[in-house]
């Protein structure tokens, strides 16, 4: 951000031009974006020295057109491919900012890192209902897969709603059937945490590894219950979900 707008801008013409090139030679390239708004943000900042008349929601005249530009050429051709991981500040928290959802429409999978999260010491701190992926598809990961996230999600979106009714009136005041999906929600959503090697001297637990299957199977067994007798506490920050099972 010391740098010139002009040079903010072109290093990631730049950027995308170097791994177009390791593209040619038939390579798979794994390109990191830290971060995209600020190619945006240095393309205002031109416009505004060029004199254009900025648009109705205060960036340039040509935030599409230069976006396009930039996103477009990542892509698969001949035998190489570009795939991009793009870190994006959002101004304010908004979601719907103009630059933000130009952005975002180029992209297959987003995760939104959640502030709330962060305080309540969840780790990684994503917020599953913000957050998509185009690869959640059963034609991708598989039936079992996507039958067990979407059904988390459902658990995860009622939740929201009982969580701001318990805040107010107290879990007691829930129905059986509304206490049980809240208590499998925490269960869950604890579970989703991890251990992180690199987190090791922060949590003073030791980073573990967990296959994806491992993780569909302890989803699968809080979904469905059998779960139940177990405190929400033993799940936090544990790798697989035999930590959190009785006698461990």
């Amino acid at each position: 951000m010391n740098e010139p707008p002009g040079a903010r801008f072109e290093i990631a013409l730049t950027g995308i031009t170097l791994a177009e090139y390791l593209q040619a030679q038939n390579k798979d390239v794994l390109f990191f974006i830290d971060n995209v708004y600020r190619f945006v943000q240095a393309g205002a900042e031109i416009s505004t020295l060029l004199g254009r008349v900025p648009s109705e929601t205060g960036y340039q005249p040509t935030l599409a057109s230069e976006v396009s530009d930039f996103q477009e050429r990542i892509c698969s051709k001949g035998g190489g491919s570009i795939t991009a991981i793009e870190a994006v500040y959002v101004p304010a928290d908004d979601m719907t900012d103009p630059a933000v959802v130009t952005i975002f429409s180029y992209l297959d999978s987003i995760l939104v890192l959640s502030r709330e999260r962060i305080q309540l010491g969840l780790y990684p701190a994503i917020d599953p209902l913000a957050s998509s992926c185009g690869n959640l598809d059963p034609a991708v990961v598989g039936k079992e897969h996507f039958n067990i996230a979407q059904e988390a999600l459902k658990i995860f979106a009622k939740y929201e709603g009982l969580r701001k009714i318990v805040t107010v009136i107290g879990i007691d005041e829930l129905s059986k059937a509304d206490r049980t999906l809240y208590d499998r929600a925490r269960k869950l959503q604890n579970f989703l945490t991890q251990p992180f090697f690199v987190a090791e001297i922060y949590t003073g637990k030791k980073g573990e590894y967990v296959p994806i299957a491992e993780t569909l199977e302890g989803c699968d067994k809080i979904i469905s219950g059998r779960l139940d007798n177990v405190t929400e506490d033993k799940f936090y920050l544990i790798g697989k979900i035999e930590g959190a099972e009785p006698g461990n």
